[in-house]
């Protein structure tokens, strides 16, 4: 990994391709757009898939954070992955809720998804967030640090959701109560 800033900047090889990981820039989002869609595009239920109007109405809340928008560039510098966290809240405390992470089908297999969420991570830590929650896969986030959120006592904002409603403390200890996401979020 370079010297400076972690949470500007990561880089990883896996299967002789490099990784770069790195803030979402302006031009950047249009290749994200296209990164989403094709991630999302085999399980979705309608085209485009709705992580892309969700990621779309995220870019225009307050909760945007564009230092915690990252991209992952492969070593020609196309943008083969993108992770997102916007402002959340467990019962008034500050936290961010990782959403949508997208990794293009030709760039999966490769540690794309876990170098990006490791970045977001520690670009979370650096700004001092304490808690960073998301909805996804127990079975790949636990290999990330994160831990089923009603272990830490952090309720999931729909109970239905289990296991699969994880998180990880950023140093410290976790806030306690229900996890709310940001607006866009909270209408899925």
């Amino acid at each position: 990994m370079p010297t400076g800033n972690p949470a500007a900047t990561a880089v990883a090889e896996r299967d002789d391709a490099l990784v770069l990981v790195r803030r979402e820039r302006p031009d950047d989002e249009a290749a994200v757009r296209e990164v989403t869609r094709a991630a999302f595009s085999a399980t979705a239920a309608s085209d485009p898939p709705a992580e892309v109007p969700l990621l779309d109405a995220l870019r225009r809340v307050p909760c945007w954070s564009a230092p915690l928008s990252l991209v992952a560039e492969d070593d020609d510098g196309v943008v083969v992955g993108h992770v997102v966290a916007t402002r959340g809240d467990v019962e008034g405390v500050p936290a961010v809720g990782l959403a949508p992470l997208s990794v293009h089908p030709g760039a999966q297999g490769r540690g794309t998804g876990s170098v990006l969420v490791h970045a977001l991570v520690a670009a979370a830590e650096a700004r001092d967030e304490v808690l960073v929650a998301l909805l996804g896969e127990p079975g790949f986030y636990a290999r990330l640090g994160f831990r089923p959120a009603a272990d830490l006592g952090v309720e999931a904002p729909d109970p239905a959701w289990g296991r699969y409603f994880q998180a990880r403390v950023l140093g410290g200890v976790a806030p306690r109560g229900r996890f709310t996401y940001a607006e866009p979020l909270r209408r899925l």
